[in-house]
């Protein structure tokens, strides 16, 4: 994906989330923070963007994004 394309995109689910009246939380690993920094580049995300966390180790995921799995699936 194009960097064109991915702030594209970003653009567009914040503007999704905000007709909606939804927030988002990033929980990423190997992808060591990029998905968060694509939505907090589009200026005006912090209206919708909540918060975001990057967890390497087994042990951090379970400390940190236990029932993560839940709350995706919703």
């Amino acid at each position: 994906m194009s960097g064109s394309d991915a702030r594209a995109l970003s653009r567009s689910l914040l503007d999704l989330c905000r007709m909606r009246k939804l927030t988002i939380a990033t929980a990423e690993s190997c992808t060591g923070g990029m998905v968060a920094a694509a939505l907090t580049d589009i200026p005006g995300s912090s209206d919708v963007i909540d918060r975001g966390f990057v967890t390497y180790s087994n042990d951090a995921k379970r400390a940190m994004l236990e029932g993560a799995e839940l709350a995706a699936s919703l």
